[in-house]
């Protein structure tokens, strides 16, 4: 997938459909990755948009508590250890050592409270059943926090999802905010630091490695485990002249490629092309009108192996 790789990289994006990439452009300590993505940036609040781009940099700004890996199974992130009660109804997490957002001050219980309260009430995939079948969401501790249910519930898969918005921890003073009110602030615990000064709305977006953040001591999968930042600085451009620029030499990485640029792009020697097969698309028949309209078209379509459609 994808994010494996750009979290070894960089973790400059996620999740993209056909990513371009030079050959010869390695990670190697002492620079800078130079970035087309698919979108530009313009929402800074980690919650306040179901949008990739926001998402994907929320991945280098920001943490999770859990994240998929490649088997779409639930790995801890900044959590270190969990205990489930007997009937499931009670979960009791203990942060990881090291945990340290960018403005200094330690990630604690209390971030990780207003953080999931504040996201619940944005997500409608998780976040709002979650707080709909939470008893209780509190801190006990500096480094403890439990989530009490009033019926079972997966919540493990609820602080993993990747769907955006994504349940990033923050600040308990940003996590207060609203939750219908944007934040302006982009400060995480994550393992790249927004640099707000040098951000150009539609033209440059900045990220630099964040000497503070600890990385997991497990190989990255997907998601999940160690995000080993092997660059000092991610620019992301704009794509107006992507392709000559990735010719040149002047850009490393294009996410999101047309299709009518791959087979000029694919005939330059320094250009490598990856087809990213982990994107997901999303079928949804008219059964207001035939053939569909009958349910067992329908039915029959749902038998067809996903590769056959593909």
């Amino acid at each position: 997938m994808m994010f494996a790789r750009l979290t070894a990289l960089c973790l400059a994006a996620v999740l993209a459909p056909l990513p371009i990439s030079p050959s010869a452009a390695q990670s190697a300590a002492g620079t800078t990755l130079r970035f087309v993505p698919h979108a530009d940036l313009a929402i800074l609040d980690p919650y306040f948009t179901g949008t990739y781009i926001t998402r994907n940099y929320g991945y280098m700004v920001f943490d999770t508590l859990f994240a998929m890996d490649s088997a779409l199974k639930p790995q801890p992130q900044m959590v270190d250890k969990w205990q489930v009660s007997d009937d499931k109804l009670t979960y009791t997490f203990t942060l990881r050592d090291g945990l340290k957002f960018h403005d200094g001050h330690p990630v604690r219980a209390a971030d990780v409270v207003a953080s999931l309260k504040r996201w619940g009430q944005r997500n409608d995939a998780y976040g709002q059943s979650l707080l709909a079948a939470a008893a209780a969401i509190e801190a006990t501790s500096d480094k403890e926090f439990r989530i009490a249910l009033k019926t079972p519930f997966p919540v493990l898969e609820a602080l993993a999802t990747l769907t955006s918005p994504t349940p990033f921890i923050l600040p308990e003073r940003l996590a207060r905010t609203d939750a219908f009110t944007q934040i302006k602030e982009a400060v995480g615990s994550g393992p790249f630091k927004f640099v707000k000064d040098e951000w150009q709305p539609g033209h440059k977006v900045v990220f630099v490695k964040n000497p503070d953040y600890v990385p997991r001591n497990q190989p990255p999968s997907w998601a999940s485990g160690g995000k080993v930042v092997k660059v000092d600085r991610v620019e992301w451009l704009e794509a107006t002249t992507a392709a000559q620029a990735l010719s040149a030499g002047e850009v490393d990485y294009w996410e999101n490629v047309p299709s009518d640029y791959v087979p000029a792009l694919a005939r330059d020697a320094a250009i490598e092309v990856r087809s990213n097969a982990g994107s997901l698309g999303t079928v949804r028949f008219n059964h207001l009108n035939p053939p569909f309209s009958d349910i067992r078209m329908r039915q029959a379509v749902m038998m067809v192996p996903t590769s056959a459609i593909i």
